[in-house]
């Protein structure tokens, strides 16, 4: 039996991330310090560069030389001290495309400080985006295919958080009216395209006709460190993954507000008020070995959650 809608697109497009550290602060229990990555069709997307990111890179098989970009979202050394090590790699590899750097002003001077990684001594241009205590919102990255955004989050210092959202899909196709139409063949991909089409009767068939309204694409949301706001909920909103961090477990919570972080529930309170498909907890204190009873207090909120699991793909994924 046919299925009265069908979408036309050549292959399916697959996006992902790959935590590659976990833990906060300090290296503990197998976890290394934060960063993700993300892959898309070739490109590589970087959020967060901790210490001993390059290594992480190489165990999960994603190439360095495909990172386009690097989000960074605070100036605490669990964040950002791998990342003059992965300038310097790049630059011995001979790497000449340009590199974008997103995150707060002081990030520049930081890095230009160590030897070798100004602009003019890298065999690359390093393209800042700077983004200054007070800001509310920023498109930080865009490409054809997916936009990077920054909001403002609440930690101990200046910090923001991003989410990177695919651009909307076409609708889907009503296969039955098409066909009643005397639409068939590339006739369809061109009415998904936008373009009007003359059948072979004669008949002029508009897009909207048969093709129903554009869809939202896929969207990955990145939170850490902060504590629950509403930069963080806006980032989330539909989200189809989040990675939010959870530093403590709710016996902690004086803590965790003290310090700038969120509890593992609260994290589910965000991914639960955002109305996020899927919860990925992350950032855990060296004081939990094992990140299962905070997985079951965010549980208790929000049943779609796991600690992530560094070096494991999770797809990106919006089927509606």
């Amino acid at each position: 039996m046919r299925h009265p809608y069908v979408f036309i697109r050549a292959m399916p497009i697959q996006t992902e991330i790959i935590p590659l550290g976990t833990g906060a602060a300090i290296p503990a229990h197998g976890r290394h310090l934060s960063a993700c990555a993300l892959r898309r069709e070739g490109r590589v997307l970087l959020f967060d560069c901790g210490e001993g990111t390059q290594f992480q890179l190489l165990r999960a098989g994603v190439k360095r030389s495909r990172i386009e970009a690097v989000f960074i979202t605070h100036l605490h050394g669990d964040h950002l001290y791998g990342l003059p090590g992965v300038l310097t790699t790049a630059a011995l590899l001979e790497r000449t495309e340009p590199l974008t750097i997103a995150g707060p002003a002081g990030l520049r001077a930081i890095l230009e400080s160590l030897p070798g990684l100004e602009n003019d001594w890298l065999p690359f241009e390093v393209r800042y985006v700077v983004l200054e205590e007070g800001f509310e919102h920023d498109v930080v990255y865009e490409t054809a295919a997916f936009t990077v955004e920054a909001r403002p989050l609440e930690h101990r210092v200046f910090a923001v958080g991003f989410r990177l959202e695919e651009r909307p899909r076409p609708g889907r196709v009503d296969a039955a009216k098409a066909e009643a139409l005397g639409v068939a063949g590339a006739e369809i991909g061109r009415l998904v395209r936008g373009e009007a089409v003359t059948t072979a009767g004669g008949r002029t068939v508009q897009p909207e006709e048969v093709v129903g309204p554009e869809r939202p694409g896929a969207a990955f949301a990145y939170c850490l460190d902060t504590r629950p706001c509403d930069g963080g909920r806006r980032l989330a909103e539909g989200a189809d993954v989040l990675l939010h961090e959870a530093t403590f477990g709710e016996e902690h919570r004086e803590r965790a507000a003290e310090t700038g972080h969120s509890t593992a529930r609260q994290a589910a309170e965000v991914a639960r008020d955002a109305g996020a498909g899927r919860l990925l907890l992350t950032h855990f204190s060296a004081r939990y070995e094992d990140a299962a009873p905070l997985v079951a207090q965010a549980r208790s909120v929000f049943q779609n959650t796991e600690a992530a699991r560094e070096l494991e793909a999770y797809r990106v994924t919006r089927d509606a």
